[in-house]
């Protein structure tokens, strides 16, 4: 079983997995608690899932981009029980999971999320060999610049604002927005994309895995 922890912006997702159903899952928004909240909801999660640590062979966790403090909270969690357990730990970029949730389209699509100071993280991504694959690295930016880059048919998921979706809704013709549905990042969503990396062995090493920050210019860092 793979346990997923997201703790990268407000909203933070929790999740159990086996390859072949969801086990457990919760999701919710904290107000900065997220080091009071975590251990507690992961406690809860295993008891209502009929579930304990030692049936945990893996972890995935969500390395941003994101809050500094918040991704921080999740990934010493993560970090912590993978060296405790001696277990494998697998690191998800933010972006991918909220990409991961969006249907199959023929449009460039843009993720994002909330950076703060009224400014959001943008990654675009492609649909090529039945997946999203990410162009570039991330970067920040408004909304409003957002709206005036894209010039063509383009899909937009991810945490918005009511604000955000009706400054980007006036560009109608070319944003197409996601449903709010699909831009909850669900940590079943980051829990698969782990599964698949673990089982190909494609795991990252506790004492170095780092989240990933952006830079006031945008600029990816990790």
């Amino acid at each position: 079983m793979l346990l997923a922890i997201d703790t990268s912006t407000a909203q933070v997702g929790l999740a159990l997995y086996d390859g072949i159903q969801i086990l457990g899952e919760m999701t919710w928004t904290t107000r900065q608690h997220h080091t009071v909240e975590l251990a507690p909801a992961l406690a809860g999660l295993l008891k209502r899932s009929d579930a304990s640590m030692d049936m945990v062979g893996a972890l995935g966790v969500a390395i941003g981009p994101g809050s500094f403090t918040s991704l921080r909270v999740g990934l010493a969690l993560a970090k912590g029980i993978a060296l405790a357990r001696h277990l494998p730990l697998v690191g998800i970029s933010t972006m991918d999971v909220i990409a991961a949730a969006q249907p199959a389209g023929n449009h460039p699509l843009v993720a994002v999320i909330q950076a703060g100071r009224r400014r959001i993280a943008i990654g675009w991504y492609k649909f090529s060999e039945n997946r999203w694959q990410a162009q570039g690295g991330v970067k920040s930016g408004t909304i409003d610049e957002l709206a005036d880059e894209i010039e063509h048919p383009t899909y937009v998921a991810g945490e918005l604002t009511s604000e955000d979706r009706n400054r980007l809704a006036r560009k109608r013709v070319n944003i197409l927005l996601a449903s709010p549905v699909h831009c909850i990042r669900r940590p079943s969503i980051l829990a698969d994309l782990a599964w698949v990396r673990w089982q190909k062995n494609e795991v990252d090493d506790p004492a170095s895995l780092a989240p990933i920050y952006l830079h006031v210019e945008g600029t990816p860092i990790q």
